[in-house]
């Protein structure tokens, strides 16, 4: 989180960690604990990654791509689904039966969801922008990170204004909660 350089580059380096984890997740047999160690992880990294994207990058493609606002419904519908699969996951052990079909969703889903941006929405967007302006997203968008939530909230606002205010509190809390239990952390 947080590698510098533009929104582009920012979300795809996003983008290789996640799959990174997925492929922990796929390299260890079905009931390992440590699984739910990286579905975890998973989590915390989509859904910062996902709130950063709610409050700068689909609100850029609104404003500065053709058909932008269909494209960054669709991301904003892709991104609840996926938030959805994640709070599912929050209540199953690794050995859970359910487990296992949840995490297969939510790989497929968001690797279906990476690739629509990067072939479709990060080309339009590198073209209807300057350098400067990919520039300044990618600080926002890490700034944005820095205090989003990470734990899935599925009923929280994920249009500005209201997601911009809400995100802050959310992730403080997040955060807190994240140290005193460990979560995400191989014990």
């Amino acid at each position: 989180m947080g590698h510098g350089g533009n929104v582009i580059d920012e979300l795809m380096t996003d983008h290789r960690e996640v799959e990174q984890i997925f492929g922990r997740i796929e390299g260890l047999a079905s009931g390992d604990r440590v699984r739910k160690v990286y579905a975890e992880q998973a989590t915390m990294e989509l859904v910062r990654h996902s709130v950063a994207e709610e409050e700068y990058l689909y609100p850029a493609v609104r404003e500065h791509v053709a058909g932008g606002d269909a494209m960054a419904d669709k991301e904003i519908e892709d991104h609840s689904t996926a938030e959805q699969i994640m709070k599912d996951l929050e209540g199953c052990e690794a050995g859970d039966p359910e487990f296992d079909r949840l995490i297969g969703m939510l790989m497929s889903d968001v690797r279906s969801h990476i690739a629509d941006e990067e072939q479709n929405l990060f080309p339009k967007l590198r073209a209807a922008c300057s350098a400067e302006t990919l520039d300044e997203l990618g600080d926002k968008v890490r700034q944005a990170k820095k205090m989003a939530p990470t734990r899935p909230h599925p009923s929280a606002p994920d249009k500005p204004p209201a997601n911009k205010l809400l995100a802050p509190g959310a992730g403080l809390v997040d955060r807190v909660r994240d140290a005193l239990t460990g979560r995400g952390k191989e014990s």
